[in-house]
C-alpha cells in the first residue's frame, strides 16, 4: 500500500498564498460571468467555485448542456440528453446531437473579418493572418480535398511545424468529417510511420523542409521514405517551408491549393457528436504509439471549457510555446475557438538567446502565455530576466504544463516575468486533449499548487485498495466519465488497449498514471508519474521532488532518477546529473547533491550511486524518459525499452546503455 513517510512526504496543508485576484477582476472573469448566467437562467446559484465543480461532476445533465448552452455551440440537431450512458469506458455523450467543430472557428470571420486571427514568427519569415482570410484559405483547400474524394472518415494526415499551415490543413479537414492527425517535420521516420500507418491515411500534407537553430533542413528525402511506408495514400500536398529547396516530388503545391477561391468559409459537414475529430498518439518510447481518437462535440467542449478555466476573452492575445508534435498544438485552437488572437513562436528558443520568445511575446502584446515547465526551469538555470530584455506589461495570465512546475518557478515568474499576473499550471495529457486540475480565476494562487479540479472531472487520489486519500498522495484517477476521453484506440477492436491503458487497475474508474495530492484548499499537486515511483523500504515518493532538490544546485542543469526494484534484493537507486559546461562531477558536488537531497526531501531517499551525464534523454514534448531508463537498467533490451524517433535527442540513451554494461556487464 501507498504509505506516507513523515521525514519525506510533502508539507500537509495548503501551501502559502503567491497572489490573490482582485475583486474588480474576480467578478469581470468568464468564470464569474457563467456563474451569474447559471443564476440568471435559473439553472442553480452557486456561492464559491467549490459547489460550482460539485455541482459540475454530480449532474452531468445539468452541467454540460449548460456549457453548450453558456457558449451557444451550434448543434444542427439538437441532443435528447447530455448522457445516453455513463459507462466508462463506453460513455454515450449527447445522443442524437450533430455539430461540426469548425463552425466555432468559422464564426468569428462572421463577426469581425479584419481582425488578426493569427500572428506567427519563424527563424526566417513571419507574418499575419486575419480571421476572413483563415476562413477562406480552409475553405479553398477544404473545396479542393473535396475534388480529391476526401469524405467523412477519411484520414487526412500532415506534417507540418506549428504555423497557419497546420492550422489551415486542420480546420479544412475537419470542415469535410474527415479525420486530422499531425506529426512534426523534426521526428523520426520510424515514429512518423509508426503513427500514420495506423490509421491508414488517404492525404498527406507535408513541409519540404524547415529552419531551426539556423540551420537549413531539409525534408525531402525524409517524406517520400514516408511516402513509399503509407500504401493508402493517394495525394500528396506541398508546403514549400524551405525556400530554395524542390518540391515533393508527385505533389500539389499548398499554396496553390489554399488561395482563397472568393467562396470564403467551407460549408461544413454535420456529424454526430461523437464522430472522430481527430487522432493524436501517445509519446511511443517504449512501444508502437497509442492512436487515441477524440470526438468533435467532446473536444469542442473541453475547448470552451478551457476558456472559462483559462479566463480567456475575445481581446486576449493567447501564446503556447509549443511544437507540432504535442498536445498543446491542439490546445492553442482553443484560443481561435474564443475569437482570440493566437501568436505562434516557431523556432530554437535559445535563438540567439533564450530572452528570444519573452521578446516575441512582448512585441506582440501577449495576455495569455504558456509553455512547457522544462522551459520556465530552463530559463532560471541560463539566468534569464524576461523583464530586463523584453515589456510584458501585457501580460496578465501565465501556464505551464508537461511535468510539475516547481515552487522555485513560481518565485521566479513573478520576480522576473509578471508581479501581478495569474499563475495558473495545468496538468492533465494527450489522452483527454485537456486537463484534469489547473487554474480557476477566482482563487489564491498557491507556491507550487494548481487552484482547482476542473470542472466536470471527479477527480481524487486513491490508494492501491480504491480507498479516497484526502492531503495524502495517492494515484490520480477520475471517477466520471467526461466527454473528452477517448472514444477508441484506433484499431484496437475489442477495447482491449484502452482498457489496459486506463481501467485495469480500478474497474469503471480511470487511473491516469499520475501521483497526487488533494488539498484542504482544494487544490493539488502532482508528484510525477506513478509508473516512475521511487519506492524505499515501502515509502514511496514522486521523482518531482528530488528533481526539485537537484536541480536547485547552481551546477546541476538537469537530473534523471530511477528506482529499480530487484525481486528478493534491495532496491538501487541511481541518480543521473547533467552539469554545466565544464563541470565534472567530484566529491564536493556529490556530497552537495546529497546535502539537498536530505535537507528537501529525507536521508531515506539518498541516491545509492550519482552519475554525471551529458542530458537527460526526453520526449518531443520535454518529458523525462524515467520508465524507458528503469525498464534498460532492469535488464530490457536496449533496443525495446525506447523508440528512438519518438526522442527529441535520441543519442543521450547511449549513455545509458554504457551504464548497464559497466554495472551489469549486460
Amino acid at each position: 500500500a501507498v504509505q506516507a513517510d513523515p521525514d519525506a512526504a510533502p508539507d500537509a496543508g495548503d501551501a502559502p498564498i503567491l497572489w490573490t485576484p482582485s475583486a474588480e477582476r474576480a467578478e469581470a472573469s468568464e468564470m464569474a460571468r457563467f456563474m451569474r448566467w447559471l443564476s440568471d437562467t435559473g439553472r442553480g446559484d452557486f456561492p464559491d467555485y467549490d459547489a460550482l465543480w460539485r455541482w459540475s461532476v454530480e449532474d452531468a445533465e445539468g452541467f454540460w448542456p449548460a456549457l453548450a448552452a453558456f457558449f451557444d455551440l451550434r448543434f444542427s440537431s439538437p441532443p435528447t440528453r447530455a448522457l445516453g450512458s455513463d459507462a466508462m469506458p463506453g460513455a454515450d455523450w449527447f445522443p442524437g446531437a450533430t455539430l461540426n467543430y469548425t463552425d466555432q472557428l468559422f464564426r468569428w470571420a462572421e463577426e469581425d473579418p479584419d481582425k488578426t486571427a493569427i500572428r506567427w514568427r519563424r527563424e526566417t519569415a513571419r507574418g499575419t493572418l486575419a480571421r476572413a482570410e483563415f476562413a477562406a484559405r480552409a475553405g479553398a483547400l477544404s473545396r479542393r480535398l473535396s475534388a480529391f474524394g476526401v469524405t467523412q472518415g477519411d484520414r487526412v494526415v500532415a506534417i507540418l511545424p506549428n504555423g497557419p499551415e497546420s492550422l489551415i490543413a486542420f480546420a479544412a479537414a475537419a470542415s469535410l468529417g474527415a479525420i486530422w492527425s499531425l506529426c512534426s517535420p523534426d521526428m523520426g521516420k520510424a515514429a512518423v510511420v509508426d503513427r500514420f500507418r495506423q490509421i491508414e491515411p488517404k492525404i498527406l500534407i507535408a513541409a519540404n523542409g524547415y529552419v531551426h537553430n539556423g540551420r537549413r533542413i531539409d525534408r525531402g528525402p525524409f517524406v517520400a521514405e514516408v511516402r513509399q511506408a503509407l500504401p493508402t495514400l493517394e495525394k500528396t500536398l506541398c508546403a514549400r517551408l524551405l525556400e530554395r529547396a524542390p518540391a515533393l516530388p508527385d505533389s500539389e503545391d499548398f499554396d496553390a491549393a489554399t488561395a482563397p477561391d472568393g467562396q470564403g468559409a467551407p460549408p461544413t459537414v454535420q456529424v454526430p457528436f461523437q464522430a472522430p475529430l481527430w487522432v493524436v498518439y501517445s509519446s511511443g518510447t517504449t512501444g508502437n504509439p497509442k492512436p487515441i481518437v477524440h470526438s468533435h462535440g467532446g473536444i469542442l467542449l473541453e475547448a470552451m471549457k478551457f476558456t472559462l478555466h483559462a479566463d480567456l476573452k475575445e481581446d486576449d492575445v493567447f501564446q503556447w510555446l509549443t511544437a507540432s508534435g504535442w498536445i498543446m498544438w491542439n490546445t492553442q485552437l482553443v484560443a481561435l475557438l474564443k475569437g482570440c488572437t493566437l501568436t505562434i513562436f516557431d523556432g530554437a528558443p535559445n535563438n540567439p538567446d533564450m530572452g528570444e520568445v519573452w521578446r516575441f511575446a512582448g512585441e506582440t502584446c501577449v495576455t495569455y502565455f504558456g509553455a512547457g515547465a522544462a522551459y520556465f526551469t530552463a530559463c532560471i538555470k541560463d539566468g534569464v530576466k524576461p523583464t530586463q530584455v523584453a515589456d510584458l506589461s501585457a501580460i496578465r495570465s501565465i501556464s505551464a504544463t508537461g511535468s510539475p512546475l516547481p515552487p522555485e518557478a513560481y518565485d521566479w515568474i513573478y520576480a522576473h516575468v509578471a508581479s501581478d499576473c495569474w499563475l495558473a499550471p495545468i496538468s492533465g495529457g494527450t489522452d483527454l486533449a485537456g486537463a484534469f486540475v489547473g487554474g480557476c480565476p477566482l482563487l489564491p494562487v498557491r507556491a507550487g499548487e494548481m487552484q482547482c479540479r476542473w470542472l466536470g472531472m471527479a477527480v481524487e487520489a486513491w490508494d492501491e485498495q480504491g480507498n479516497r486519500l484526502d492531503d495524502a498522495v495517492g494515484e490520480l484517477v477520475c471517477t466520471r466519465p467526461s466527454p473528452a476521453m477517448p472514444l477508441y484506440f484506433w484499431g484496437d477492436e475489442d477495447g482491449s488497449r484502452l482498457h489496459e491503458s486506463y481501467f485495469d487497475t480500478y474497474p469503471g474508474v480511470w487511473r491516469h498514471g499520475d501521483w497526487i495530492r488533494i488539498a484542504p484548499s482544494g487544490g493539488s499537486v502532482i508528484y510525477g508519474r506513478s509508473d516512475a515511483t521511487i519506492n524505499r523500504r515501502g515509502l514511496r515518493l514522486g521523482s518531482s521532488e528530488i528533481y526539485r532538490a537537484v536541480e536547485n544546485l547552481e551546477e546541476v542543469v538537469d537530473s534523471l532518477v530511477v528506482d529499480l526494484e530487484f525481486l528478493g534484493k534491495e532496491s538501487f537507486m541511481p541518480l543521473f546529473v547533467a552539469l554545466r559546461e565544464g563541470l565534472t562531477l567530484d566529491d564536493p558536488l556529490r556530497d552537495a547533491i546529497k546535502t539537498a537531497i536530505r535537507d528537501a526531501v529525507s536521508a531515506r531517499f539518498l541516491p545509492d550511486d550519482i552519475v554525471q551525464i551529458a542530458e537527460v534523454p526526453r520526449t518531443l514534448s520535454g518529458k523525462k524518459l524515467e520508465v524507458p531508463v528503469k525498464k534498460l537498467l532492469l535488464g530490457g533490451d536496449p533496443e525495446r525499452v525506447v523508440n528512438r524517433d519518438s526522442m527529441s535527442n535520441p543519442t543521450s540513451f547511449d549513455a545509458f546503455i554504457a551504464y548497464a554494461k559497466a554495472r551489469y556487464g549486460a
